[in-house]
C-alpha cells in the first residue's frame, strides 16, 4: 500500500537499485585538458591542500574541450561519460545516481546473502535471522514455482463469493485489515492543522496506468490496448478462459477510466488543498453512503477522535457511486485482477513476466528483466528496508562522515538564513516568519537515531509471498498505530542505504541517508568546490523545499497555514512563474519536439536546485575565507568556483531511454537530470564571470530573464 498524502520531496526520482559503480580514472595532471575559460577571480581556498587531491576526486580527462561550456555545460561536463557508459540492459536510465545505488546494492547483496546463509543459526528474532530467511524464500524459484498461484487463491475464490456491492465494501475493508488494500490508500500522517499530531488518512489510488490522462488522451490507446493484453494475460495464469480474460479485461479498463475520471492530475496533486480534506466519521460516512468509515476503523482497530483527511473528495464519491451501480462481476474482474498484479512479482516465472513485459519493456522500453537476486533485494528493502540498513550501516558509515556531513549542514544552513535576511523583494514581516521557519529546521544524517522494533514480525524460510504479506501487515500496523499519537519528527522515511535526500514539510525535517554521502556528491579527502557542489548543493536544495511553492504553505511548525503578506506572495509568485515557462521551453528528447517539460509539475524542485545552489556557493565563499592563504590555487587547471559548478553537473550525469523518459515528463516532479545540470547555473551571474561566458552564450541569460528567488 502506498501513503498518497503529502510526499516528503526527495532530490531525484526513486533509484530503483541497479547497475555497476565505476571508479573514476586516474591520470597524470598534465594530460589534464584546459579549462573553457580561466577565471580571472582568484580560486577561493580549499580545505585539503591541491596535493593531497587524488585524481579520482574529479577526473577531468572525463571533460569534453571540443564542447563549449558556455553554450552547453552539461555536454562538456557530462558528453564523454555518457557515449562510454552505455544504458545496461535491465535499466531504464543510467547516471551518477544509478551507479552509486548500485554499490549501494552490491553492499546489500553481500550483506543479504551473508545472513540467509546464518540464517538457521542466527539468534531466533533478529533481524540477521529474519532478512536471512526473507531473502532465501525469495530467491528458492524451485518452491516459488511449485507453489503456482496457489498463495493468492484464498483472496481469488473471496473475490468470487461477492455478490453486491455490500460484499465488496466488506471484502476491502478486510483486505486493508491483512494489509492488502484495494482502490484506495490509508495511513497515518501528520495533521495539516496541527502537525505534532498523527491522523488517518484516505487518498485516491486504484489506477494500473501513470496518470489520468493515459485512459484518455488518444495518444496512449496503444499502451491502453497493451495493459488490456496484460490484464488478460494476468487473468489467464490464474485459469481464466481467453475469452472470459479479455472480457474481464476490457471490464477493468471501464472501470478504471471511472476512476481516472474522479482522479487528480500529477500537478494537481502537488497542490496541499488537494491531499487535505479533513471530515468527521459522521460526515464521511454521509459522503459515501455504500461505505461505511465507522465499520472501517473499528476493523482496523483505529479510534478516530474529531475526525480524518478523506482527502480527494470527488474520487471517493465516485468510488462510492461504484460501489452503488458498477456490476458485481466488474467489481470482481477489478479486484482479482489487481490482486493478481500486486503479488506477481512474488509469484513464479509467468507472472513476473507478464508484469515486465507491460510496465518494464512496453511502457518504459526495459530491453531486459532485472536478475532475481536484485528484485529479491527490492522486496527486502519493501519489506525490511530500515532493518537491513541497521545491518549496512555499521558495514559501510563511518562516524568521521557524519560528522563531516553535519558541518556542512551547518555552513550550509547558515547561508541559506544569510540569504533570507538579505533579499531585496520580500518585506521585513514575513523575513522574520521565514527565519522562523529556519530555525526550527532539524537536520538528519545517516541513519535513525533510534532503530525500529522489528520483534512480532515472524518470517520463514520457506515462503516468499506470506513473508512478503506478512511484513505488509506489520508495516501496515506500525504505521496505522501512530494515528492520535504525537509525530516523531526523528523518524525517518527513507532508509540510510537510499541513494537520495528528502525534506518533509509536515515535521520540516532534511534528511540526508548514509549511501548518499559518499562520492561524487560527498569526499572526505576533496576540496570545498567538490564537496560544496555536491552534497553541499543537495543540502541546499532540501532546505530550500522549505521555501518551493508547496513548502512555502506551511510553517517552522509544519502547519499549513500562510505565513505571507499578500504582497510577498504575489512577488513570490511572479518569480517563479518566471521558472514555470523557463522549464515549459526545453524540449529534452531529440526528435519529439513537441515532447516539453512541464515547468507547473516540475517548478518545487527547480525551486530547490535554484535556491540550493545558490546557498551552496555562498557557503562555499564563506568557507574560502576562512582559508585565505589558499587563494588564486587551482586544482589541474581549474578554480574552485569552476569545480564547484562542474561537480553539480556530474551530480546529474546520465542518460534515460526514450520512453521512459516520456513518462518521467507526464509523471515526474523532477525535470530530466540533464537539465538540472545546466537550469540552474545558467541563472547565475557567478557562473558566467567563473567561465567567462559572454551574454549571447547559451548558458548566459539575460537579466531580465534571469530567476533569483532565494
Amino acid at each position: 500500500m502506498t501513503k498518497q498524502h503529502l510526499k516528503p520531496v526527495a532530490l531525484a526520482m526513486a533509484v530503483s537499485l541497479a547497475l555497476s559503480l565505476s571508479a573514476c580514472g586516474k591520470q597524470d595532471s598534465s594530460s589534464a585538458p584546459s579549462p573553457a575559460a580561466n577565471s580571472t577571480a582568484p580560486a577561493p581556498a580549499s580545505t585539503v591542500a591541491a596535493a593531497d587531491l587524488g585524481k579520482s576526486i574529479f577526473d577531468v580527462s572525463e571533460l569534453d574541450p571540443s564542447i563549449n561550456a558556455c553554450q552547453d555545460f552539461n555536454g562538456f561536463v557530462n558528453a564523454k561519460w555518457v557515449a562510454a557508459n552505455p544504458i545496461p540492459a535491465d535499466r531504464t536510465r543510467w547516471g551518477a545516481f544509478d551507479q552509486l545505488a548500485e554499490a549501494s546494492l552490491n553492499t546489500q547483496h553481500d550483506l543479504a546473502d551473508k545472513a540467509a546463509k546464518g540464517a538457521a543459526a542466527a539468534k531466533a528474532g533478529s533481524i540477521e535471522q529474519k532478512i536471512g530467511y526473507l531473502y532465501q524464500s525469495g530467491m528458492d524459484e524451485a518452491a516459488i514455482e511449485k507453489a503456482g498461484f496457489s498463495p493468492i487463491k484464498p483472496k481469488l475464490d473471496a473475490i468470487a463469493a461477492l455478490k453486491n456491492g455490500s460484499d465488496v465494501a466488506d471484502y476491502i475493508t478486510k483486505s486493508y485489515v491483512g494489509g492488502d488494500g484495494q482502490v484506495f490508500s490509508f495511513g497515518a500522517g501528520a495533521d495539516f492543522h496541527h502537525a505534532d499530531m498523527q491522523i488517518a488518512y484516505a487518498n485516491e489510488a486504484g489506477l494500473g496506468l501513470p496518470t489520468k490522462d493515459y485512459y484518455s488522451d488518444a495518444k496512449y490507446k496503444d499502451l491502453r490496448d497493451a495493459y488490456v493484453a496484460y490484464i488478460a494475460k494476468a487473468l489467464q495464469l490464474t485459469g481464466a478462459t481467453e475469452a472470459d480474460a479479455k472480457k474481464q479485461a476490457a471490464d477493468v479498463l471501464a472501470f478504471e477510466t471511472q476512476l481516472a475520471a474522479a482522479s487528480l492530475a500529477p500537478v494537481e496533486e502537488r497542490d496541499p488543498k488537494n491531499q487535505y480534506h479533513f471530515v468527521s466519521v459522521k460526515d464521511a460516512d454521509q459522503a459515501t453512503p455504500n461505505f461505511s468509515w465507522d465499520k472501517f476503523f473499528a476493523a482496523q482497530g483505529v479510534t478516530v477522535d474529531k475526525g480524518f483527511s478523506l482527502s480527494q473528495p470527488k474520487f471517493f464519491a465516485e468510488f462510492d457511486k461504484l460501489l452503488a451501480k458498477a456490476p458485481i462481476s466488474q467489481w470482481q474482474a477489478y479486484l482479482r485482477f489487481h490482486t493478481i498484479d500486486d503479488a506477481s512479482n512474488y509469484l513464479g516465472k509467468g507472472f513476473q513476466d507478464n508484469k515486465f513485459d507491460f510496465y518494464g519493456k512496453t511502457l518504459a522500453g526495459q530491453p531486459e528483466q532485472k536478475p532475481r537476486w536484485k528484485r529479491v533485494l527490492g522486496a527486502v528493502n519493501g519489506s525490511m528496508g530500515e532493518a537491513l540498513g541497521q545491518l549496512y550501516v555499521a558495514e559501510m558509515f563511518k562516524p568521521e562522515a557524519k560528522a563531516r556531513a553535519q558541518e556542512l549542514v551547518d555552513n550550509v544552513r547558515n547561508a541559506l538564513k544569510a540569504r533570507i535576511q538579505n533579499l531585496d523583494w520580500m518585506s521585513d514581516e514575513t523575513k522574520a516568519k521565514a527565519i522562523a521557519k529556519w530555525d526550527t529546521f532539524m537536520p538528519k544524517i545517516g541513519y535513525p537515531d533510534k532503530w525500529r522494533d522489528w520483534s512480532g514480525l515472524n518470517i520463514t524460510g520457506d515462503n516468499y509471498y506470506a513473508n512478503v504479506m506478512a511484513a505488509a501487515k506489520f508495516n501496515y500496523d506500525y504505521d496505522i498505530a501512530k494515528i492520535g499519537k504525537p509525530t516523531d519528527r526523528k523518524e525517518w522515511g527513507m532508509s540510510p542505504q537510499t541513494v537520495n535526500a528528502y525534506y518533509n514539510p509536515t515535521d520540516n525535517t532534511i534528511n540526508f541517508p548514509a549511501a548518499i554521502l559518499q562520492p561524487p556528491f560527498f569526499d572526505a579527502k576533496a576540496d570545498d568546490a567538490i564537496n560544496y557542489g555536491g552534497i553541499g548543493a543537495v543540502i541546499g536544495h532540501e532546505a530550500s523545499h522549505g521555501f518551493d511553492d508547496e513548502g512555502s504553505q506551511f510553517d517552522g511548525a509544519g502547519n499549513n497555514v500562510n505565513w505571507w503578506t499578500k504582497d510577498d506572495r504575489a512577488k513570490f509568485d511572479a518569480r517563479t512563474d518566471k521558472l514555470v515557462a523557463q522549464f515549459n521551453d526545453y524540449m529534452p528528447i531529440k526528435d519529439k519536439p513537441d515532447a516539453h517539460v512541464n515547468g507547473k509539475l516540475t517548478l518545487g524542485e527547480n525551486i530547490a536546485d535554484l535556491g540550493g545552489l545558490n546557498v551552496a556557493y555562498d557557503a562555499l565563499q564563506a568557507a574560502m575565507k576562512a582559508h585565505p592563504e589558499e587563494s588564486g590555487k587551482q586544482i589541474e587547471g581549474y578554480t574552485q568556483d569552476q569545480r564547484f559548478f562542474l561537480n553539480w553537473a556530474r551530480v546529474w550525469r546520465g542518460h534515460v531511454r526514450e520512453k521512459q523518459a516520456l513518462l518521467y515528463l507526464n509523471t515526474d516532479p523532477h525535470a530530466p537530470a540533464s537539465l538540472r545540470a545546466i537550469g540552474a547555473p545558467s541563472n547565475m551571474a557567478v557562473f558566467a564571470t567563473a567561465f567567462q561566458c559572454k551574454p549571447g552564450d547559451a548558458m548566459v541569460r539575460p537579466d531580465g530573464k534571469q530567476v533569483k528567488i532565494w
